[in-house]
């Protein structure tokens, strides 16, 4: 199956030269459709991973054109707006996560978070990044959830819910 031969790539990453990567990644997606969407998310990750991100936006990009669903279509959320805030576009990237965020909750809402708190930082909104960040961290402690999230609502001026 492709999926498992992709898979298997990934789990080579760490012990690949990145350049030889690509290129595997490449001829690999190779023997799909040129628009499939999952071998164009491959792809995308496969630059991303490696260094060269603006490429792998446009690859970003034409997955989610040819109709990238499912999980991937979170991932690749996530990892576009990454991107998108490294090479210089965060508002652009802000966005994105907004969009993402909006169309529900799952076990990748950490990772939004993350991603939005990031990219806070990089507009120069700080607080409001920090204040993400703990509102993301809150259900994970073992103790102090609610103080927590009031204190990160206060960092940005919301009274706390009550």
């Amino acid at each position: 199956m492709w999926e498992a031969r992709a898979d298997a790539l990934w789990d080579r990453f760490d012990d690949m030269d990145e350049d030889a990567f690509v290129q595997a990644m490449l001829d690999l997606a190779a023997e799909c459709d040129p628009e499939d969407p999952v071998a164009l998310f491959e792809v995308g990750g496969a630059h991303d991973s490696t260094g060269r991100t603006a490429t792998a936006v446009g690859y970003y990009e034409r997955a989610v054109a040819a109709g990238l669903s499912g999980v991937r279509r979170r991932r690749v959320s996530i990892q576009m707006a990454s991107s998108l805030r490294e090479i210089g576009q965060p508002e652009r990237a802000l966005e994105l996560i907004e969009e993402e965020q909006a169309r529900g909750s799952d076990a990748y809402d950490g990772a939004l978070a993350m991603c939005r708190a990031l990219t806070l930082a990089k507009l120069g909104r700080d607080r409001e990044g920090l204040s993400v960040a703990l509102i993301a961290l809150a259900p994970h402690l073992p103790r102090y959830q609610r103080s927590t999230v009031a204190y990160a609502r206060g960092l940005v001026g919301e009274a706390p819910e009550g």
